[in-house]
């Protein structure tokens, strides 16, 4: 069986959470994309070629749920040719047998429109940053502001801008509980199933 669930939204929206979720209680496999543009970010030097010679080692590195990785991701992602390398990777990964979730910033808009089930999950700038800084610390005045300049650069980007895909359905996780968001989004998988 092909089912493709595809969740975008900002960085600590809660997306991933609600991924492994999806991906656990329907036996999909599971893809965080953000991992793949954070490795080639982390790897440094040229970063097409990095990406055209990204490896499961490279996605498997204990950095690349930093702030710095973060940040390295968002400018890589800019590079079409970054883009290009890994977008055939990411389209095999939805469309294997068995099922996948994948997240990230252009999953439902780009890399899976025709998926099965678009999510859009977010929530306010102040919020994610809070989460961020309780995750990873340091000050929090700071982590907000690289929120709210990681957002401007992932949606105003020319290639595959962040934005909802028109199908999708929008998740706030601003004011609503994870369990919450979860069983929304386990709820319109089932009932696309």
């Amino acid at each position: 069986m092909q089912f493709t669930v595809a969740i975008d939204g900002p960085a600590a929206a809660g997306k991933g959470t609600i991924g492994r979720a999806l991906a656990a209680r329907f036996g999909f496999a599971h893809l965080d994309t953000g991992l793949l543009y954070r490795a080639v970010g982390a790897l440094g030097g040229d970063p097409v070629a990095a990406a055209r010679g990204l490896t499961a080692a490279d996605l498997a590195r204990d950095d690349l749920r930093s702030m710095a990785a973060g940040q390295a991701a968002s400018v890589v992602a800019v590079i079409p040719e970054v883009r290009a390398a890994l977008v055939d990777f990411q389209r095999r990964f939805a469309r294997a047998e068995g099922g996948a979730v994948l997240d990230g910033r252009d999953i439902g808009t780009v890399i899976c429109p025709q998926a099965e089930v678009k999510l859009y999950v977010t929530a306010s700038a102040e919020v994610r940053a809070h989460r961020r800084w309780l995750e990873l610390g340091g000050d929090a005045t700071r982590v907000l502001a690289e929120v709210i300049e990681r957002d401007a650069r992932d949606m105003g980007r020319a290639e595959a801008p962040l934005r909802a895909a028109s199908d999708a359905v929008v998740i706030d996780t601003s004011a609503l509980p994870i369990e919450a968001a979860i069983a929304a989004a386990v709820a319109l998988v089932q009932a696309k199933l």
